[in-house]
């Protein structure tokens, strides 16, 4: 897994090693060298136990690139399976399973809606060296099966599970509202995500000041990082609603962090994946207004498991709110079919279980 920082596939490949080993598996983490603090730490945070690292190098380095595939060819006697994420590490099993006396099954997660061409040496990748295809969404694996790259069997959607047992709706947030000097009685909205322009943060600004305007005026929690911070803030500025977002940046804690949220935002401006931030408010049993991009619109029922609103519409979105708000029992209806649609669904466990029987359907497949 080549990620340089803690991106949606780092994350999912790190929670499917963790969950993996959950289970009684034997699975090893490879990362990019030089990315120990960005990624390897993220990692072994959420639990993971055994972590190598390739060079990985940007585009095709060859010294570096030989170093790698040579040490690919050490490993894969002692595999059963090789998992890959992005381009780099694809190609480079690839043709570490095409001089290998012991080639192993490949697998390939695809994480973003960005289509693949079927160029020659696309179709020897995926058609030739690559025995599945997991998708985080629908539109994804859609998006494969047109390209003819492979057949429609050989690719399958699984979305990232959450954990469950971190993320679950018994974790106490009090502390942080108390930290924060939010009342028990006020409403606290939260917004997860980094702080980048087609997160929608514009979309949040816009949708306050129009409650603002009828004298609705919760919290706002903004948690993460981003280079986007500093319009934002002009924007909250401008809008006049500076006492009402509270900035956090990252947090160790988030958990502890959404349990202290009346309400989570979910409202990016276009697709994104896996969107995991999604299914950790639900496993907290929050309830939820999210935009209908990506995997969204996919798993999430309106008005039974969140609230959907079309993405950019901070009409739609300050209606969402001032709904929610008003009501308690809707919101603690959606808080707990969120939970069960988690725990039933795209619990880590599920994931684990769901990998298991695909990795286990490939070693008992005849070989290509």
């Amino acid at each position: 897994m080549s990620c340089r920082g803690w991106s949606s596939d780092a994350y999912w490949a790190a929670r499917v090693v963790h969950e993996l080993e959950r289970v009684g598996h034997e699975a090893i983490l490879c990362c990019r060298a030089g990315t120990e603090e960005r990624v390897v730490k993220r990692a072994q945070a959420l639990g993971v136990k055994r972590i190598e690292t390739l060079k990985l190098s940007s585009g095709w380095r060859l010294g570096a690139d030989l170093m790698d595939l040579t040490r690919l060819l050490g490993w894969l006697p002692q595999l059963d399976i090789v998992h890959v994420h992005r381009g780099k590490e694809h190609w480079l099993a690839a043709l570490a399973n095409r001089i290998s006396r012991s080639p192993r099954p490949l697998v390939r997660t695809r994480h973003i809606v960005q289509v693949v061409r079927p160029s020659r040496a696309n179709r020897w990748l995926y058609r030739t060296a690559t025995d599945l295809v997991i998708t985080v969404t629908h539109a994804i694996n859609r998006q494969y099966v047109a390209s003819g790259l492979l057949p429609p069997e050989r690719v399958v959607t699984l979305a990232g599970g959450v954990d469950t047992v971190r993320f679950h709706p018994g974790v106490e947030g009090h502390p942080v509202r108390s930290r924060l000097g939010v009342p028990p009685g006020d409403a606290l909205l939260g917004m997860v995500s980094g702080l980048r322009v087609m997160k929608g943060h514009a979309v949040v600004v816009e949708a306050l000041a129009r409650l603002a305007r009828d004298g609705i005026r919760p919290r706002v929690l903004v948690v993460g990082r981003g280079p986007h911070q500093a319009a934002i803030r002009e924007a909250i500025r401008r809008a006049g609603l500076d006492t009402q977002f509270t900035f956090m940046g990252f947090v160790s804690d988030l958990p502890q962090v959404m349990a202290a949220m009346d309400i989570g935002l979910y409202v990016p401006l276009e697709s994104e994946g896996m969107s995991r931030v999604v299914f950790e408010y639900l496993a907290m049993g929050r309830p939820l207004i999210a935009s209908r991009v990506g995997i969204v619109p996919e798993v999430l029922r309106d008005g039974r498991d969140a609230i959907l609103v079309p993405a950019g519409d901070s009409g739609a979105l300050a209606l969402a709110v001032r709904r929610l708000l008003a009501d308690e029992p809707l919101r603690r209806a959606l808080g707990t079919s969120g939970r069960r649609l988690v725990e039933e669904h795209y619990s880590g466990a599920r994931m684990a279980e769901s990998l298991g029987d695909l990795y286990a359907r490939l070693l008992q497949a005849p070989k290509r």
